[in-house]
This record gives structure tokens, sequence and C-alpha cells, in this order.
């Protein structure tokens, strides 16, 4: 088990953990009754805090982001000498949360996604991890919720006797939803984005030697170039320059380039 504590890439506080103590800390809070805002961190969600000093309070305001990218976890041995096994891939370490709560029985609570979506999830969590209790799940409004449904939902998720829930809203949204619901929920709240689409069926994931060599970007951009090109044609290399920046130490403290890409509000 590795915690190697926590390490700014570009301004956001990325900790140099491994999936076993991700795991741990999740479980523990989980059977605890603690709060927990975790995040699995790429690129594009590193940068959404380089560029945006609110969104990198939210992030820096989470208890728990992992290097979800490989080339996240390259800056932490890059600027802080760091030297992880791997990655912790939100996908694979939902797969590993899942069956940890199935075997400790520890009810899990989905948000997110689209109805179809959630329920394929759900099925196939179910099938895949005997055991598992789903105290329930909803799909996402697609809108930013009223101070009365926040309300409506804090409840519901409380009244199903979950102790986590597993978000998947897509970032940064998925990212401000457990910033903004850690306290009112005190459970782990896990914002795993893409692990929805690609755990349901919706999405093929990058083959294992992409992931390997931190090519996932390539692959995910030819299959939906219409909606991410902008993310990893403009981001990726504006990542690379900020890390070179910081290891020269000529970064600033504010955001380094321009906020092409507003984070959203958050979603329900």
């Amino acid at each position: 088990m590795t915690d190697l504590g926590k390490h700014s890439v570009l301004g956001v506080n990325v900790h140099a953990v491994d999936y076993s103590c991700a795991v741990a800390q999740i479980m523990h809070a989980a059977k605890a009754g603690r709060p927990l805002a975790v995040s699995a961190l790429a690129v594009h969600g590193v940068m959404t805090g380089a560029q945006d000093l609110v969104q990198q309070r939210r992030l820096n305001g989470l208890d728990l982001v992992v290097p979800d990218g490989q080339p996240v976890r390259w800056a932490l041995r890059w600027l802080h000498g760091i030297g992880l096994p791997d990655r912790v891939y939100g996908p694979t370490l939902t797969l590993r949360v899942l069956e940890a709560a199935a075997h400790q029985r520890v009810p899990v609570y989905f948000y997110g996604s689209t109805l179809e979506t959630i329920e394929h999830l759900v099925g196939r969590m179910l099938v895949r991890h005997p055991g598992l209790r789903v105290a329930g799940y909803e799909s996402s409004q697609f809108r930013r919720l009223k101070r009365e449904e926040k309300s409506a939902l804090v409840s519901r998720i409380k009244a199903s006797g979950a102790r986590m829930v597993i978000v998947g809203l897509g970032c940064p949204r998925q990212e401000t939803f457990a910033f903004e619901y850690r306290d009112d929920l005190q459970m782990p709240l896990l914002a795993v984005g893409a692990a929805f689409d690609f755990h349901a069926g919706k999405l093929a994931q990058a083959p294992a030697w992409m992931q390997r060599a931190g090519l996932e970007w390539l692959f995910r951009l030819g299959t939906e170039p219409g909606r991410l090109w902008r993310r990893y044609i403009l981001l990726n290399p504006a990542y690379l320059l900020g890390i070179l920046l910081q290891k020269l130490d000529l970064r600033r403290s504010a955001p380094v380039f321009p906020n092409g890409m507003e984070p959203e509000e958050s979603f329900g």
C-alpha cells in the first residue's frame, strides 16, 4: 500500500497513492460514516483547475485526488521525484471499490449519466460483483439543480441506506458535485466520469498498450472527435507547457493559459 502524500501539478494537489491505498481510504470512510470526496483526474481534469482558480479551489478541497492519467502520474515523477508503479485509473478504481463493497456488504448508490446507461451499468455490476448491495440509482437531470431539488436528492440518498455514492457526471461537473455535496451526505463520493459509459458497455476502452503508453487520449479522440477534439488538441500541449514551466520554476501561481474551456456549473 503506497501513500506518498499530495503534490502540486499545475496548482492542483494530486495524491501519490496506489489502488490499495485509495480503496482502503474509501472503504474506511464508508464504514465509519465519514465524508470523503474523491476524484480520479486525468489531464483534462487537472487543466480545469490550472485554468480556473475557483475550480482549483474546489479540486484542492477534495479529500483524495488520484492520478487517473499516465501523464499525471509522469508529472509526479518529473516534478516531485515520485515514482508510482501505476496510475489509479478511474474505471479500474470503480471496479475495485465495488468489489470491496460487495465483500464488506457496504450499500452503494449510483448517480449520473442517462437512465439507460445507469440501468445497464447497475445490471452489469450486479452480475460482476455478486453480493453487491445497490441502495439506489438515478440519472442526471443535465441541468443546475434548484435548492429544493438538491435537498431532495440528499434526502433520497440518505434514506436509501447508501454508504457511498459513485458519481458519473463528467468532468468538471462531477468534481464540483463531490465538493458541494461532501458535507451534506457525509459519505464517500467517487467522481469517476467515463467509468459509467465504459462499464455499461456504451463506450469502448483503449487497448491496454495504449493506456500504458499514455495514448488513451488518442483512442478516445478517434472514437469521439466532434466532442473531444478541443479537450485533447488544445489542452494536451498546454498541459505539457505548464509542466515544463513548473519544472523550471517559471509558472506563476495564477493560471497561465487563456481560459478557452471554462468549467461549467455543476449539474444534477
